[in-house]
C-alpha cells in the first residue's frame, strides 16, 4: 500500500513554451502522472477497462515557485492529504535539486457513470479506500 510516491522526470522539448520554460499546463500533467503511479504502486488502476465508476477532478490549484526548463530533471511527489467517503484530496510538490519548483492540490470524486452519460457521486469502494488509506 502506498499513500505517497515520488517520480523522477526530465523536461521534454514539447512541454516548453517559446522561451524554453515548461508551460504551466504541464505541471498538472506531471502531478496526474505521479497520481497514477501512486495507484499502480497500491496495486490499483484509476481507470480499469471495465470500470463502472470514474474519478473526475472537482478542484485543482498550483502555485509556481521557480521555472523548469528543457532537459532539466526533476522529482514529482504526490501524497494523499485526505480520503473521505466520496473524495480523495492530493498534495503534490515538484522539486529540482532540493529546490521547490511548484506545489499543488487537487480533489477527485468517485462517481458512478449512468447510462445517459451523466455521473452521480458514490462512495469510494472499500477495496480502493483500504489500499489508498494514508498512514495515521
Amino acid at each position: 500500500m502506498s499513500a505517497e510516491i515520488r517520480v523522477r522526470r526530465r523536461v521534454a522539448f514539447s512541454e516548453t513554451d517559446a522561451a524554453g520554460i515548461v508551460h504551466f499546463s504541464n505541471y498538472f500533467r506531471y502531478f496526474e502522472d505521479a497520481e497514477h503511479a501512486l495507484w499502480r504502486d497500491a496495486g490499483l488502476s484509476i481507470h480499469p477497462e471495465s470500470a463502472e465508476i470514474g474519478w473526475p477532478r472537482v478542484s485543482a490549484s498550483c502555485e509556481f515557485h521557480r521555472p523548469l526548463k528543457f532537459e532539466q530533471e526533476f522529482d514529482v511527489s504526490v501524497r494523499i492529504a485526505e480520503l473521505s467517503t466520496r473524495t480523495i484530496t492530493y498534495a503534490g510538490e515538484i522539486a529540482r535539486d532540493g529546490e521547490k519548483i511548484a506545489t499543488g492540490t487537487w480533489k477527485i470524486a468517485c462517481v458512478s457513470k449512468l447510462r445517459d452519460g451523466t455521473m452521480r457521486s458514490v462512495e469510494i469502494p472499500a477495496a480502493v479506500a483500504e489500499r489508498l488509506q494514508p498512514p495515521s
